[in-house]
């Protein structure tokens, strides 16, 4: 099976602007951009035929040029990475699936990429996949903490019992009483990773539906698809030892940082 990574990323962003761009510190003290970082990601996955960032800013792609990386450039009215990546499918020699490993999600291990299309290798019916991990309570105190003062620290995911995703949200859900958080037990809130896989015609499908207004909403690309009945398998995999923190906002680049040394990232 031809696997493709791309790489979504664009200059503009409503919370961090040139966020793409951004130096982030990683083990050994050397600074890279974020796009640099998550390029370095996804080298180190088994089973992907290519890489390519996709943009359509002339900044991103000569700073991926530098470094090493193809480069497909896209129009100006992808409205996200799904988008982008739709676009991106002319220019790509004759794939099987497509992994969109966003811009922001540096920290992702290579295995879970790897799980995502072992998953879809598998399962020839499902036509997108992503990925959750379950949340240590600590973890989910402190999204209630970032969503209690407003800011966004992830998107949470439910399933049925079946894998398929019922609902995504940068609300935490599902709704948690006092006695939820066991100190010595995984939670169970699905903490959604930001990498999807998808077959090329559901990502032709998505191209040619309107955005819906829960996606519109929550900000969240992914419900354009349970908006039109397409379901997505949400595979669930153990945490790392080290958070999964995305880059969202500038108070993110140190813990982010934190993160890298502690999984020895360069």
């Amino acid at each position: 099976m031809r696997v493709a990574i791309l790489i979504p990323a664009r200059f503009e962003s409503t919370r961090y602007p040139g966020k793409p761009l951004a130096a982030l510190r990683g083990a050994a003290g050397l600074s890279k951009p974020l796009v640099q970082r998550t390029f370095e990601a996804a080298r180190r996955v088994q089973g992907a035929s290519s890489i390519h960032v996709v943009t359509d800013d002339e900044r991103i792609a000569q700073t991926a040029a530098a470094f090493g990386s193809s480069v497909i450039m896209t129009s100006l009215h992808a409205r996200n990475g799904t988008e982008r990546c739709a676009e991106a499918l002319d220019a790509l020699d004759d794939v099987d699936l497509v992994i969109n490993l966003q811009g922001d999600a540096l920290l992702t291990p290579p295995h879970f990429l790897e799980r995502l299309i072992e998953a879809m290798q598998v399962d020839r019916t499902a036509e997108v996949a992503t990925l959750s991990i379950r949340l240590r309570p600590d973890e989910v105190r402190a999204m209630q903490d970032e969503q209690g003062a407003g800011r966004v620290g992830g998107t949470s995911v439910v399933t049925d019992s079946t894998g398929r995703a019922l609902y995504f949200s940068k609300r935490l859900i599902p709704y948690l009483p006092n006695h939820a958080l066991n100190a010595h037990e995984l939670s169970v809130v699905k903490l959604h990773i930001g990498v999807y896989a998808y077959r090329p015609e559901a990502l032709r499908r998505y191209l040619a539906m309107p955005p819906s207004a829960l996606e519109l909403l929550e900000g969240l690309e992914q419900l354009r698809f349970l908006d039109a009945s397409i379901p997505i398998k949400v595979v669930d995999l153990e945490p790392p030892p080290f958070s999964l923190r995305e880059l969202n906002n500038p108070e993110d680049v140190e813990p982010i940082e934190q993160a890298l040394a502690a999984a020895g990232l360069p």
